[in-house]
Parts: structure tokens; C-alpha cells; sequence
């Protein structure tokens, strides 16, 4: 059952600019273990180029990039039932993949090659589980069967939220992050720096239902009611992500 719906959900997630949002804030809050590691795996590369790499190089022909890594964006959770009830299919979620490149980040005897693509996946995939439609039901492809017109050209919802909403906003990556770091209260960051991906897709499971409009013709007032919900979630991902590569660097 798991297999058969994963396999009709979408492969990507935010925007590049979503996943620079969520690597510019998480760089704030990395502790110094986690900060020195990510120099000495990327360089001068930070944690905001790194997040779009993995949608990048769909690109490529190879069948990695092609097959095998394409099933790791998103998870499958349908409604009323959890994470932990359906479980990864054969070929792997978002949460496998973060599991095992988690366990590749922490091999000592892993190359540097395959620190920096594990590294560069799991900055990407910690946003795309703060996506909500990238918890899909699978139903509709986690949106993507869902068609809407936004300010008046057509689309769909899952692309609405990989980019419509962010990219109305008319911001740069740099600019939204600041402001959105800035609008963090010290009761928030307790409360949303979870390491755990399983709380981040209950999370994101539970605030997808409400999304679905009820007419497909969607601006301005679809805008104003969720506007603040997308930027939560970019806030999630940045403090969830530092709080994961914090956990995964911490000294044993």
C-alpha cells in the first residue's frame, strides 16, 4: 500500500528560494561543532546554496538522479493515520534518505564526496518535510492533480506552495531570511527546534487539510490567510534543520 502511494506523489518542493530561506536561518543557529563540520565538508558554500542542489541535479540523466533519489523529496501519510502506521515504501522517502545520510555524515570512513552530497540532501530535505504538500495524502500527487489559477494564470496547488505564494511576496532570499530570524520569539525557537523528522511530518500533516481551497480561483485573499502560515514554516525548517546537523555533529 505504502509503495503504491508514494509512487503517485510530486518530486520537487520549495522553490530555490524557499530552501536558501531555510538554509540562511538554520546558519544562525548551528552550534560550533556543526558549524566547523559544514566548513570542512562545503567550504565557502553555505547552508543557502546548498539547499536547492538536489533539485538541480534532477536534471541529470543519471539513473541516480533519475530513479534512485527521486522517491527521497516527500512522504506519504494519509489522512487520519500516521508516519509510524503506513511506513517507507521499498524504495525510500525523505525520512530513509535523512537517516542515511545522517549515518553517512557521521562515518568517519565516508568519502568527502559523499559527505557533501549528504549533507547538501539533508539540508534540502529537512525543507521539503515543512512543505506541506510534500506530506502528501496520496490522493492527488501531493497537490499537484489539485488545479487552481493564481492571480489569474493557472496552476496547481503543490506549486503554489513550492513557490507561487513565496515568490509573490516580491522578496530576495537574504531579505525574507533576515526578517524572518528576526521575527523569532525565544518561546518559538524552544518550541520548534525539534531534531525529530517524525514531529515534522506529523506537523505538516496536520495544517495540509486546511489548505485545499474551496474555489479555485485563488489571489489575494488566499495571500492574506496563509501567508503567515508559509513563513512558519520556513522558520520551522530553518531552526529544525540546525537542530538536526547540531545533533548529528554533537560530540559523543
Amino acid at each position: 500500500m505504502a509503495g503504491a502511494l508514494v509512487a503517485s506523489q510530486p518530486a520537487m518542493a520549495w522553490g530555490a528560494n524557499g530552501h536558501r530561506i531555510v538554509g540562511a536561518i538554520a546558519q544562525e543557529y548551528l552550534s560550533p561543532q556543526a558549524h566547523a563540520a559544514m566548513l570542512e565538508i562545503l567550504g565557502s558554500e553555505t547552508l543557502a546554496e546548498a539547499g536547492p542542489w538536489p533539485d538541480f541535479m534532477r536534471s541529470d540523466p543519471d539513473e541516480y538522479w533519475q530513479k534512485t533519489a527521486s522517491p527521497w523529496h516527500y512522504v506519504t501519510v494519509p489522512e487520519g493515520e500516521s508516519y509510524d502506521e503506513v511506513g517507507p515504501p521499498p524504495q525510500g522517502d525523505a525520512l530513509t534518505a535523512l537517516q542515511g545520510f545522517a549515518d553517512t555524515l557521521r562515518d568517519p570512513q565516508s568519502s568527502l564526496s559523499d559527505r557533501q552530497t549528504a549533507l547538501r540532501f539533508i539540508v534540502h530535505l529537512v525543507g521539503d518535510l515543512q512543505q506541506p504538500m510534500h506530506v502528501g495524502s496520496g490522493d492527488d500527487r501531493g497537490g499537484n492533480d489539485v488545479k487552481i489559477s493564481w492571480f489569474g494564470e493557472p496552476t496547481n496547488l503543490h506549486a503554489l506552495w513550492d513557490s507561487g505564494l513565496l515568490d509573490s511576496q516580491q522578496l530576495s532570499y537574504s531579505e525574507y531570511a533576515a526578517w524572518l530570524n528576526q521575527d523569532l520569539t525565544s518561546q518559538e525557537m524552544r518550541e520548534w527546534a525539534s531534531p525529530d523528522p517524525r514531529a515534522w511530518i506529523a506537523d505538516s500533516a496536520a495544517v495540509r487539510p486546511g489548505l485545499y481551497p474551496a474555489d479555485p480561483d485563488l489571489g489575494y485573499e488566499y495571500n492574506y490567510k496563509f501567508k503567515g502560515l508559509m513563513e512558519e514554516r520556513l522558520q520551522k525548517g530553518g531552526l529544525r534543520l540546525a537542530a538536526f546537523l547540531n545533533k548529528v555533529f554533537a560530540p559523543e
